[in-house]
């Protein structure tokens, strides 16, 4: 089992509770952050994630760590899913994705609620398809979480996680180390008050169990058709799965 990792070393708070904390701080920053520390490639790591939603014909979607409503808004806008829904444990974040939703007039399309991956608030076999984008590393119990996402997607359904990994090649395997353990914490100290959230961020992705680890704790979940695909030379994948 990986070791944990947790913004604030120091606190008396648990893994959920720095994390919320965290992403209330840096919430103001964090669309302008996400395009500097990965130099703009996420905006086309998500249009992939929407482009499996869109294949899928997915009309319930529920995106899990929403944060600001990226992705959720990318999918309003891309895909003929009608009712989505954005969930993230941190208010900050929230506040910062409702009024996004609202500017971009999708209020009636995209509903975002604060809630515990852990503890989805929904009925079994609730939506068609469930998405996670850089936020399953961020769960206090991984096996739990995808536990929870396993319970409200409907059979048949298409769960898609993107999240980082590591390379494996040199020499991207080198490059990506440099720029997380110094690159990724100076940008973070720069442009962030908290300077502790994106040393967090580059930590908690090192030791996530990315690849074919991940892809074995979705099979024992009960999740079938898994598969990763690598990208960028490996320094973020998407995990594809069913029910």
């Amino acid at each position: 089992m990986s070791k944990k990792v947790t913004p604030y070393k120091d606190s008396e708070l648990g893994k959920k509770e720095q994390v919320t904390r965290m992403f209330d701080t840096i919430s103001e920053n964090y669309d302008g952050l996400n395009r500097v520390i990965s130099f703009g490639i996420d905006v086309k790591w998500r249009k992939k994630v929407v482009q499996l939603i869109k294949e899928a014909g997915a009309d319930s979607v529920l995106d899990i760590a929403t944060g600001t409503g990226d992705l959720a808004i990318n999918i309003a806008n891309n895909t003929e899913a009608g009712n989505i829904t954005g969930l993230d444990i941190s208010p900050g974040m929230l506040e910062v994705g409702k009024q996004k939703v609202a500017s971009a007039g999708l209020s009636d399309t995209v509903k975002m609620i604060i809630g515990d991956s852990e503890q989805l608030p929904f009925d079994d076999e609730s939506f068609d398809a469930i998405t996670v984008a850089f936020g399953v590393r961020n769960f206090e119990n991984l096996e739990k979480g995808l536990g929870e996402i396993y319970r409200v997607l409907k059979p048949g359904g298409l769960f898609v996680v993107l999240e980082t990994s590591v390379p494996t090649k040199t020499p991207f395997k080198q490059g990506y180390k440099a720029y997380c353990n110094w690159i990724l914490p100076t940008i973070g100290k720069i442009f962030s008050k908290d300077r502790s959230a994106y040393k967090y961020l580059s930590e908690s992705a090192s030791i996530f169990p990315y690849g074919e680890n991940f892809n074995n704790i979705l099979r024992k979940i009960g999740f079938i058709n898994v598969e990763d695909k690598p990208q960028t030379f490996g320094v973020a994948s998407i995990y594809v799965a069913s029910k």
